[in-house]
């Protein structure tokens, strides 16, 4: 192994799919079993307050490996990529000396497969081309469903197989290998699995922890949908929820969640073999390790399904951080964002200010020290595709809660005294202030009313690239690729190999 450098710690960054953190036993939750993120909350610091910078995978991803905000590197949904001069994490960190690996799923779209890493250990799960973009929307954002996803009816959960546990064990497999061979020292290793997403389907022996459990599920009131915002009747005409009926099935909702239940629990699983091998190797103490999500999922909260929403079960992403410096049992309550990791970890890592680019993430050291009491935290949040198909912004600092939504009305939400967002303040004389700075702050960063028409420029373009592509047989999957001649027993290798 080489020489480490200057006592800089390794890095070990995992990451979950669509993963609410209300449901997880690190964050209080009394039924779903997760001794190892437990164990991660309790040598470091939990983030109670934590957020996606934008409810949906690629442009969340790309936030957190850039500390950008995702319309500012020009990536608004599934179906985009960002620019390969944008600095990433890993271009900063392989600057700064390190070795950094990717294995799972990021999902970059586009013929950059890296963005900075020095390798990747497997290809992605989902398409790296342009094949997930959708139509130019009608000019009425109602107008354009998709169907209602079975699972969230908790038809076809249940214990057995599917094609993304497959890749999750992939993503396991190939970060043990890389942690317990040897390697360049410092390193960054960022380990992303597919799963809690859809489908609901886990390994039996997940299954059955939860078949004699308590399965919370939602409550409706009566007049929920007196509460929705244009952008929740979008959002819900896209998945298919065309009425109520289909998500306050009880028995459904639960063999939902249950399905759900499981899955957190085989992450869990996963992250406890990634801890176990960092101990094996003596590093864990010298290791910081970040758990956390690209976003969340209702999970038929207030009568809505998926992500793309701003309501808290949507937005809302766990944040663990343990290992040199960090306090255990800490927790943090201030707002913060996916976009503050790159910052996080650059400081962690000893990289000057001096060499990094603007970026609209803020360190969490000084929050993780104690130096920050949160007050002054202000997180944001976007939002402008699949669904309301207009610019959508969302911006919290203390207690409030301000959704802007491109020529329809916003919303204010105070999330002390209403944690479950039914109470919609904006109209409220004696909240004109607040609602006016939150917006204010929104406009400085954004170009709220250039966002819409740089979507259906780009939209156009994919519409006349995409069939070329698929004409001309034209993939940019990433092939990862394992050398038999440097594998296992070989001649010009371990020369001290004795034959049994």
């Amino acid at each position: 192994m080489q020489a480490r450098q200057a006592n800089r710690p390794d890095i070990v960054v995992i990451m979950a799919d669509q993963m609410t953190p209300f449901l997880l036993g690190a964050y209080g939750h009394g039924v779903v079993r997760t001794p190892n993120l437990d164990r991660l909350a309790q040598r470091g610091v939990r983030f109670d307050a934590a957020y996606t910078s934008y409810p949906m995978c690629v442009p969340a991803r790309a936030s957190l490996l850039t500390g950008r905000m995702s319309s500012l590197i020009g990536c608004y949904d599934n179906g985009d990529s960002f620019p390969s001069l944008t600095p990433t994490l890993a271009h900063y960190l392989t600057n700064a000396g390190y070795e950094t690996i990717l294995s799972g799923k990021m999902h970059f779209i586009g013929a950059d497969q890296l963005h900075g890493f020095k390798a990747r250990l497997t290809t992605d799960v989902y398409p790296s081309t342009y094949d997930w973009t959708y139509d130019v929307p009608p000019e009425d954002a109602l107008e354009m469903p998709f169907d209602f996803p079975a699972q969230y009816r908790g038809e076809g959960v249940g214990p057995g197989w599917a094609l993304e546990l497959q890749f999750d064990e992939e993503t396991e497999y190939r970060s043990l290998e890389y942690l317990r061979s040897a390697h360049a020292s410092p390193f960054c290793l960022v380990t992303s699995f597919t799963s809690p997403h859809p489908p609901f389907i886990a390994p039996r022996e997940f299954w059955d922890l939860y078949e004699t459990a308590k399965i919370d599920i939602p409550e409706f009131p009566p007049d929920m949908a007196e509460t929705y915002s244009l952008m929740d009747l979008a959002i819900n005409r896209w998945h298919g929820v065309d009425n109520f009926e289909q998500v306050f099935d009880a028995a459904g909702l639960r063999r939902m969640r249950r399905g759900y239940y499981a899955l957190l629990s085989y992450v869990d699983a996963k992250v406890g073999r990634i801890l176990e091998v960092l101990e094996e190797r003596g590093t864990l103490d010298r290791t910081l390790v970040v758990f956390t999500a690209d976003h969340g999922d209702m999970l038929g909260e207030k009568g809505m399904i998926q992500k793309r929403s701003f309501y808290e079960w949507s937005s809302r992403v766990p944040l663990l951080m343990a290992g040199p410096g960090i306090r255990g049992g800490n927790a943090v309550d201030a707002p913060v964002s996916l976009v503050d990791l790159l910052p996080t970890l650059l400081d962690s890592a000893g990289v000057a200010d001096s060499d990094r680019l603007p970026m609209e993430g803020k360190s969490l050291m000084p929050l993780i020290a104690g130096s920050d009491n949160g007050s002054e935290r202000q997180i944001m949040c976007e939002y402008h595709g699949e669904g309301p198909f207009r610019a959508c912004f969302m911006t919290r600092k203390g207690r409030y809660k301000y959704i802007h939504i491109q020529d329809a009305e916003p919303q204010l939400f105070d999330l002390v005294e209403d944690p479950g967002e039914w109470r919609n303040l904006a109209g409220q004389p004696d909240c004109a202030d607040i609602r006016k700075t939150l917006m204010e702050s929104i406009v400085a960063m954004f170009d709220t009313e250039g966002i819409q028409p740089e979507i259906q420029r780009r939209l156009k373009e994919k519409r006349v690239v995409l069939p070329a592509m698929h004409a001309n047989g034209t993939h940019w999957d990433y092939q990862p690729f394992f050398d038999a001649g440097k594998q296992y027993v070989r001649s010009d290798r371990n020369k001290n190999y004795v034959r049994s």
